[in-house]
C-alpha cells in the first residue's frame, strides 16, 4: 500500500528490515544500544560489529539513549548507510505516556533523518514486540506521528516505508492508514 504525503511517498510492505535498501533503517533498539532480541538482535546480527563500535562510543557520551529520542550509526554491513536507533515506550495499558512516547521515536527518527540529509527511510513497528505495545494501537500512532511530520513539507525525505515483519502486522498498518487516508 503507499499514499504521497505531501510529497513523499508513504510504503507499507510486509519483509525484513535488515534487507532493505533505504539510505536509513531505524532500530527498535533497548536504552543500553548494545543489542537484544527481536528486530534489535537482527540488525545487529546483520549488520557486524561497527554497529556495536559506534554503539559503545555513544554511550560513553551518555549512559542510556532516552524512550522517544534517536541517534543514528553507521549500516556496517547492511545495505542501508545508516541505522537510526530509538527506543520505544514499554506498554503499561496505555495511561503512562505510551502514545506519546511512541510518537516521538518517529519524529525523532524522521527529525535526525532530515538533518543528516537522507532520501528515504524503514522503520519497524516499533515496541510491539518484547515491549508488548498492541499493534492496532502503535499503527494508529506510527502512521499519524509521521504523516504528522511530513505535512509540513518533505523536508528532503522522498520515501518512508513501514517494514512489517509479519502479516498480520501489516494487515493493521494498512488497517490504519486506510482510516486515515479512506
Amino acid at each position: 500500500m503507499k499514499v504521497n504525503v505531501s510529497g513523499t511517498q508513504l510504503c507499507l510492505v510486509k519483509g525484513d528490515i535488515t534487507l532493505e535498501e533505504t539510505d536509513a533503517i531505524v532500530n527498535a533498539a533497548n536504552s543500553s544500544l548494545l543489542g537484544g532480541g527481536g528486530v534489535d538482535g537482527a540488525i545487529h546480527a546483520a549488520g557486524g560489529p561497527r554497529i556495536l563500535e559506534e554503539c559503545r562510543a555513544i554511550r560513553e557520551k551518555t549512559d542510556r539513549l532516552p524512550a522517544g529520542q534517536a541517534v543514528a550509526t553507521t549500516g556496517g554491513d547492511l545495505k542501508a548507510g545508516r541505522v537510526i536507533h530509538t527506543v520505544g515506550p514499554v506498554w503499561k495499558g496505555g495511561g503512562s505516556g505510551e502514545a506519546d512516547t511512541l510518537a516521538s521515536c518517529y519524529v525523532s527518527c524522521l527529525a535526525l533523518a532530515a538533518g543528516e540529509e537522507l532520501k528515504t527511510i524503514s522503520f519497524p513497528s516499533i515496541s510491539t514486540g518484547a515491549y508488548g505495545y498492541p499493534v492496532e494501537e502503535a499503527a494508529r500512532v506510527a502512521l499519524q506521528a509521521v504523516i504528522r511530520f511530513l505535512g509540513g513539507g518533505s523536508r528532503g525525505i522522498d520515501q518512508v516505508r513501514f517494514v512489517l515483519f509479519s502479516r498480520g502486522d501489516l494487515e493493521n498498518y494498512s488497517t490504519a492508514l486506510g482510516e486515515i487516508f479512506p
